[in-house]
């Protein structure tokens, strides 16, 4: 069964999309190509444990297993040697990633307190938005009662577009509730 969010853009964001810039070719409309999400652990230094439990957390809201980051240099002032483990990564693509977006539009976001909405301004200037959560709690997987701590994550969304503004006209038709 293909994703609820993949049919949606097939029927209705990609004819709209294709309307309102003219594109001539239906390969020059933009779509969403993959889903990184980054959960950087700076108390791994002291703390190897904190990294297994970030990783299953991880792997836990995506749907699979993560990958996890080494440091690339060594920096004395935050204890840190080049390949020690840093964080944990994941990278989305197909229906995971449409899954994921999905879940993350219309379950995470609205549990965030007092929301409003996301920036419209953390676009990368090439068409790819990144967008910061504060804990991981937002996601109904996760169990209140096995958290240790509380750890924020990023989420990037790239895209195929060409420019900010499309990307934007993009993840608005997919239900991104950006800030009025």
């Amino acid at each position: 069964m293909a994703a609820r969010l993949k049919a949606h853009y097939d029927k209705e964001v990609a004819p709209a999309l294709k309307k309102e810039f003219k594109y001539s070719s239906s390969m020059a409309i933009p779509k969403i190509a993959k889903i990184v999400v980054n959960m950087g652990m700076g108390e791994a230094t002291q703390n190897s444990k904190m990294l297994d439990g970030a990783a299953q957390q991880v792997g836990q809201i995506t749907g699979q297993k993560p990958v996890i980051t080494k440091a690339k240099k060594s920096i004395a002032s935050f204890k840190l040697r080049a390949g020690q483990s840093i964080g944990v990564c994941v990278t989305l693509r197909g229906d995971r990633m449409y899954e994921f977006l999905d879940r993350l539009v219309n379950v995470a976001l609205p549990r965030v307190r007092d929301f409003r909405g996301v920036s419209a301004k953390s676009f990368d200037g090439r068409g790819n938005y990144t967008l910061g959560l504060h804990d991981q709690l937002l996601f109904p997987e996760i169990d209140y009662s096995k958290i240790e701590k509380a750890k924020g994550m990023n989420v990037t969304i790239v895209t195929t577009a060409e420019n900010d503004n499309e990307a934007r006209e993009l993840l608005k038709q997919m239900g991104m509730p950006f800030r009025k």
